[in-house]
């Protein structure tokens, strides 16, 4: 009798997500970190918009740096530091300005970009504290949102760096 299919090839990933070390059971090699954080670790947050890398909706932060999850093989984020939206508040619950800023500015609509939004939007924040309007479209420029806030988005960029 042979092995299920799903079980082929299948092992156990420990990834370091939000602060912790957390475990996902049967994932495929090569399997993106997009799927392995929604569907083996439970963090909805990080959404799937395009699966080619180009739209932004599946934002996290690898190490510190804007990574689009969809194309980041499982095994690339072993070993490093991964920050989901589920991961940019305080642990006790407290937003991070850019999400407090995010809710003061009305910028979702349908709000399904925003967490990828706003994890570049750290990202940007974390390296440019004071950025210019060129500066954030330059590092929100991959980022896209149907619903056309670009302009509500700029301004809470600019409110939280003032809060920073």
């Amino acid at each position: 009798m042979s092995e299920p299919l799903a079980s082929r090839g299948t092992r156990t990933v420990t990834l370091s997500v939000n602060g912790r070390d957390q475990e996902a059971r049967n994932v495929i090699p090569g399997t993106p970190l997009l799927w392995v954080l929604r569907d083996g670790m439970g963090l909805p947050g990080t959404k799937y918009g395009c699966g080619l890398g180009l739209c932004g909706a599946c934002t996290v932060h690898l190490d510190g740096e804007p990574v689009r999850s969809c194309q980041v093989p499982v095994e690339e984020a072993e070993g490093r530091r991964i920050t989901t939206i589920e991961g940019l508040a305080g642990a006790d619950g407290t937003l991070h300005p850019l999400q407090e800023a995010w809710v003061a500015a009305d910028v979702p609509q349908c709000g399904y970009c925003q967490a990828g939004q706003i994890m570049s939007a750290a990202a940007l924040l974390a390296r440019t504290p004071a950025p210019t309007d060129a500066n954030i479209d330059a590092a929100m420029a991959g980022n896209l949102c149907r619903c056309g806030t670009y302009v509500r988005i700029r301004a809470a960029i600019k409110s939280a760096a003032s809060r920073l």
